[in-house]
């Protein structure tokens, strides 16, 4: 009997982001498209092309549904955005001390204090996907998830 998507999709929520522990690739909004039949056939969508955990996180995936011989595949069709970090990914990132992406234009909230008195001191921060800012209030850099 085919395993139903709830449960498939149940088990990608127990896949983390090798780079941020605790966050879900799931939560972060990776999963492009899940087929479910006969074969369990999953697109993950790359939040950087260039990014270096795109193996890694592929692995996890064939791993966790290795009962069921997924067909496991990176997807360009739709690109990844920010936008598809869900609300239990934001407060993830958030207890984590990285702030979620902010609207295009606006420097990120200090995950730290909360304050709105920040601005970016590198667009480079420890991953692709990530920039460096500084809080004026709490006087603390942090990292925060660049808005795509």
């Amino acid at each position: 009997m085919a395993p139903s998507a709830e449960e498939i999709l149940s088990k990608l929520a127990q896949v983390m982001d090798p780079e941020i522990p605790g966050l879900s690739i799931v939560d972060m909004g990776m999963i492009g498209r899940l087929e479910v039949g006969s074969t369990v056939e999953v697109d993950l969508l790359p939040t950087y092309l260039g990014c270096p955990a795109l193996d890694v996180i592929r692995r996890r995936v064939e791993e966790a549904l290795r009962e069921y011989h997924p067909v496991v595949r990176w997807s360009f069709e739709v690109p990844w955005s920010s936008e598809r970090i869900t609300p239990a990914g934001r407060a993830k990132l958030l207890e984590w001390g990285v702030a979620p992406p902010p609207e295009e234009g606006t420097p990120p909230p200090c995950p730290l204090c909360g304050s709105s008195d920040t601005e970016p001191q590198s667009r480079f921060g420890p991953t692709l996907c990530r920039a460096l800012y500084y809080c004026r209030h709490c006087r603390q850099p942090f990292e925060a998830i660049k808005p795509m």
